[in-house]
């Protein structure tokens, strides 16, 4: 894979405590930031807490109620074997095996094994595009300029292509960027404009690259095509919400009718062949 920055959030320095010698404020903003992941999923958890880098009695709380959620040891510490299972969704996100019979199928096993561990967002020192899984999907760059829609499309490709023993940078360059994504596949001449698309949907295949345009050449979000059906594509997208923000604060499965927006096509046939 060329996107291993999620490797560096799969690890802290040294055990985190309550007035702990080696504690640090990066530690332990990962782990007050996983703690309030796991809030999300578990809402009455009680481990929901502030993400300031300061092991005080508020996140030792959230730690021992996290460790009784998960009949761990009540300690109130995190060692390494704590935090394995804090990062679980992300290690399984971007580890477990998927399967497919091609790339396309790859692509959108991957896919769905990320959405199934729910990437999400947080709000860390009043920006909002920042934690865990921004970071890993954008390698390692946070806050509120970082649209990570593309860094999320990136890592899916990158993790299919790899099974293959395939770069996906010859098909495109790393990039967190629409507008470059979009350029190259002009250059390359594998970008079918939204008219074409309306006309001829055969053209749009599973696995492909869809961009939202904002004017001929300008794109502003962008997500992988999973389905296409009668008028509508079913996507997987990152940093989208249920109204299909491109600054929203999740990956989501989503409907999209490409008759009615101006959606272009990025193809990765040439990855595939």
């Amino acid at each position: 894979m060329q996107k291993t920055f999620y490797q560096k959030e799969l690890l802290i320095k040294a055990t985190q405590q309550r007035k702990g010698a080696n504690n640090n404020k990066k530690d332990i903003e990962k782990i007050q930031s996983w703690l309030n992941l796991f809030a999300m999923q578990n809402p009455s958890s009680g481990t929901a807490t502030g993400i300031d880098g300061d092991f005080g009695p508020a996140t030792e709380k959230a730690v021992l109620n996290f460790q009784k959620a998960n009949n761990l040891a009540q300690t109130g510490i995190v060692d390494q074997k704590v935090f394995d299972i804090l990062v679980s969704p992300l290690k399984k996100a971007f580890t477990s095996p998927i399967s497919g019979n091609n790339l396309r199928e790859l692509i959108l096993s991957a896919a769905q094994n990320h959405l199934k561990n729910h990437p999400f967002e947080l709000v860390i020192n009043s920006q909002s595009n920042t934690g865990p899984w921004v970071r890993s999907y954008m390698d390692g760059h946070e806050g509120t300029d970082w649209f990570w829609c593309m860094g999320f499309v990136q890592a899916i490709i990158d993790q299919a292509a790899s099974v293959q023993g395939k770069n996906f940078k010859t098909l495109m360059p790393l990039t967190y960027s629409c507008d470059t994504v979009g350029t190259t596949g002009l250059q390359k001449k594998i970008l079918t404009r939204f008219q074409t698309a309306r006309t001829n949907p055969a053209l749009i295949k599973p696995g492909d690259i869809f961009l939202i345009q904002k004017t001929t050449n300008d794109w502003f979000h962008t997500g992988i095509v999973a389905k296409v059906q009668g008028d509508i594509i079913e996507t997987f997208e990152g940093n989208t919400n249920s109204d299909g923000s491109h600054n929203g604060n999740a990956v989501m499965n989503r409907i999209r009718n490409f008759k009615q927006s101006k959606i272009d096509f990025f193809s990765i046939e040439s990855l595939v062949v």
